[in-house]
């Protein structure tokens, strides 16, 4: 019996030192490990991260305001800038110490004031009247190109009219509104060359009315009738000092076609497309020298075409169109000298 008891225990010893070899092999690398913990993600903070903002007026039209709040947001993301928009610009705004570049639409909000007030602040103001560049601020300004746009115009004028009969309204005595008409037939030249025509015409074209400075606005459509019924012109270029809605909307109504720099609203007949300032390019030419703190300049907004109708100006014309614009903006092609 001895001997069943002792062949019993040392069976027992044997299987419980077997189990407790297997849990030492299984737990030991688990209990102890001997690689450095990974730390958490940690998000780099955005306070020091250069700050941009846009100041829109809130009453402007959403898609304007959507086509400049996307402009600068996509210029701040690829310089690594924050994007801010705001409807006021105040103080309190001026006093972040990220802020680098404000870009204001009007209403004015009172950039002249502000802007000294913040010298590490580059600001741009756009088509914001009475605002002279310098220090820190730069100015957009209107268009000031005169004599592009009415080449343009010519060329455009040219290309879509029965026989070149094209025509202009400008004030009568302005040296630079007779530069303009002067442009205006080099755009014509440089279409069409010597623009031979079947018919023997008794006015030649381009031709042009002069308008005194004293007449009533009012009586502007008497001397577009003489271009269109007497004169024959199938497109007009009324100059902007004297296109006013009343008259564009008459001469929409006329049954001819009409190229201008700003287009009223409601859309008049006949409006092949207007010849304006892009802004937005303006804007986007602005910046390197704004992030780079170099301000205090007057920016030219390059000239765009804008409100073109497809069926009066088609697309192979509107190519031809822009390529022409594209290279009068760039000094290849000369308004004197076609």
């Amino acid at each position: 019996m001895r001997v069943k008891h002792l062949f019993f225990l040392i069976y027992t010893i044997a299987i419980l030192s077997a189990c407790g070899g297997s849990a030492t092999e299984i737990a030991g690398p688990t209990a102890v490990s001997t690689q450095t913990p990974i730390p958490p993600a940690t998000m780099i903070s955005t306070q020091s991260t250069p700050l941009a903002l846009l100041v829109v007026p809130a009453d402007m039209d959403k898609t304007t305001s959507d086509l400049y709040q996307k402009t600068v947001y996509n210029l701040a993301q690829q310089s690594g800038f924050r994007f801010q928009v705001r409807n006021t610009l105040t103080p309190l705004d001026l006093a972040d110490p990220t802020l680098k570049v404000v870009i204001a639409l009007p209403p004015d909000p009172g950039i002249a004031t502000l802007a000294p007030t913040a010298t590490g602040v580059q600001f741009l103001a756009v088509n914001i009247p009475n605002l002279a560049a310098g220090g820190n601020l730069s100015v957009l300004a209107g268009d000031s190109q005169m004599d592009v746009s009415a080449f343009i115009a010519g060329y455009i004028a040219a290309m879509i009219s029965d026989e070149y009969h094209i025509g202009m309204i400008i004030p009568q005595g302005d040296v630079t509104a007779q530069s303009a008409f002067n442009s205006f037939n080099n755009g014509k030249i440089y279409y069409c060359g010597l623009c031979r025509t079947f018919y023997v015409a008794q006015f030649g074209y381009p031709t042009f009315i002069e308008i005194p400075t004293d007449e009533d606005p009012a009586r502007f459509g008497g001397y577009a009738n003489v271009l269109i019924n007497d004169r024959k012109v199938y497109t007009l270029f009324v100059y902007p000092s004297l296109a006013n809605a009343d008259l564009l909307s008459y001469v929409g109504t006329q049954g001819i076609m009409q190229i201008g720099t700003s287009m009223p609203d409601p859309r008049p007949g006949g409006w092949v497309a207007t010849i304006s300032p892009d802004t937005i390019k303006a804007i986007q030419s602005a910046w390197p020298n704004l992030i780079a703190g170099a301000g205090g300049v007057n920016v030219q907004s390059p000239l765009g075409l804008a409100d073109v109708d497809p069926e009066l100006l088609t697309p192979g014309k509107l190519r031809l169109a822009q390529e022409t614009l594209d290279s009068l903006l760039a000094g290849r092609i000369s308004t004197a000298n076609p």
